[in-house]
């Protein structure tokens, strides 16, 4: 390709990851976490997958609450373990997504519908509400559903363990 054609060409997103390399990360996570669950002598099935454009490991079976640990805390540690996992082998940053039993799937939901709930407050009382201090993860399916709320707003204040969301009125 001569260097006008270069010049001219679609710009590429040099960060993007293809599937397989997404699938390739998520088998990276499993080998991992399932070599963890040996190590506790604890049962779970591992599946490995891709949503959007993240790496996903789901572990499902019975008595996995130990994994996910109060609010969700010991799943994020394990994520982020997973995630060193994967790091080590690729070099690379993963944004691999772990879930434990369906948690993260039920606290989506319930998160979707303390949004709604906020937006409606916020948007019935004129007034800003603030919610509790949440992960990242949980700031991220708040933030999706206000954000696609007209006439609300949110914003994330706060430093970690204590950050927050903060919903507001849209100021016309």
């Amino acid at each position: 390709m001569s260097e006008a054609e270069t010049s001219t060409a679609p710009e590429t997103d040099e960060n993007a990851v293809s599937t397989d390399d997404l699938f390739a990360e998520s088998e990276i996570a499993a080998d991992y976490l399932e070599g963890f669950l040996d190590i506790i002598d604890s049962d779970g099935d591992i599946d490995e997958l891709t949503a959007g454009d993240r790496p996903v490991v789901e572990i499902v079976g019975k008595g996995l609450g130990k994994l996910i640990g109060p609010n969700g805390a010991t799943l994020e540690s394990l994520q982020e373990l997973a995630r060193l996992a994967i790091y080590r082998q690729t070099g690379a940053h993963s944004r691999l997504m772990l879930d434990v039993g369906g948690f993260r799937a039920n606290r989506r939901k319930e998160l979707g519908e303390l949004a709604e709930r906020t937006a409606t407050k916020v948007l019935e009382s004129g007034r800003m509400v603030r919610l509790e201090a949440m992960s990242a993860f949980e700031r991220k399916c708040v933030h999706d559903i206000i954000n696609a709320t007209e006439g609300v707003e949110s914003e994330s204040e706060g430093t970690e363990p204590n950050r927050r969301i903060v919903v507001r009125p849209v100021e016309e």
